[in-house]
């Protein structure tokens, strides 16, 4: 059924006590309703990620209680987040910095296939590992002025968060190469076009517009939602008959889910609203 209105303001602070959300000071959470606010708190660092901030992270959804049913992720400060804090990457032996890496791997694949949808609100610098936190979110709000960039290239380093996959099928592997080797930045307006954002808003209203994009998807059936966003990128991968196999797999679990079939019998009995032109 359709989720209750939620407006910005109706977020309520979550400072539990005890328990593996407890402590948490790089991050903030606030709750309304079925929707969870996370914003990344290192302001002063433009909320670079260091490693006890990907730690806190992680362990917020490894940790998701059964009340969320949309997570969205925000930065404090001017920037959503600038990546890799690059004061932790020179004293790493090589088989320190591929552990690094795959926990990055583990923690954004905690996003991207958690049990619930996530909205990222894009805002000043999405830059490198920054970028590839972006990427793990289903939906992504870019406020203008948002800007993107890959500096990897020119750090003399290589991403590894996941970028080499998500980025390479969001903008294609030829506009990563560009951004990478040449350092190239990306307005709001060119993120767009990329495919790094979903949406564009004017500066300052990207959280409003995931907050209305989050009641609504809270709103659908969950089972629906988490089909949704676990079977797409998988069948994305698939070969054509497999992906269709697995499509009418997906497709009759939904349909005979006890929440699907009131929701047909409410369509059916014109008690829900029709698909109308914007």
């Amino acid at each position: 059924m359709p989720s209750p209105s939620i407006q910005p303001a109706d977020f309520k602070p979550l400072s539990p006590e005890s328990g593996p959300l407890s402590g948490l000071d790089m991050i903030r959470l606030e709750q309304a309703g079925a929707v969870l606010h996370l914003r990344l708190n290192r302001p002063a660092k433009r909320n670079s990620i260091s490693d006890e901030l990907l730690r806190q992270l992680h362990t917020v959804f490894l940790n998701l209680d059964a009340s969320v049913r949309v997570v969205v992720l925000s930065g404090e400060g001017e920037h959503f987040s600038a990546g890799l804090d690059l004061s932790e990457v020179s004293e790493r032996t090589v088989v320190e910095g591929i552990h690094h890496s795959r926990a990055w791997h583990a923690c954004f694949d905690a996003i991207q296939y958690g049990p619930v949808p996530v909205i990222a609100v894009l805002h000043g610098a999405v830059v490198g590992g920054g970028l590839e936190l972006a990427a793990c979110a289903h939906l992504r709000v870019s406020e203008e002025g948002s800007f993107y960039a890959l500096p990897e290239g020119t750090r003399g380093i290589f991403v590894g968060g996941g970028g080499s996959v998500r980025l390479s099928r969001l903008m294609g592997a030829a506009l990563m190469t560009d951004m990478m080797l040449t350092g190239r930045v990306l307005d709001a307006r060119e993120g767009l076009a990329a495919s790094l954002a979903t949406y564009l808003v004017p500066a300052g209203e990207g959280l409003a517009k995931a907050v209305e994009l989050a009641a609504k998807i809270a709103g659908n059936a969950p089972l629906s939602n988490y089909a949704i966003t676990q079977a797409l990128p998988r069948i994305a991968e698939m070969g054509p008959d497999e992906g269709l196999f697995v499509e009418s797999l997906m497709s009759s679990i939904a349909q005979g889910d006890e929440t699907a079939k009131e929701r047909v019998r409410a369509f059916l009995q014109k008690r829900a609203a029709k698909v109308e032109r914007r």
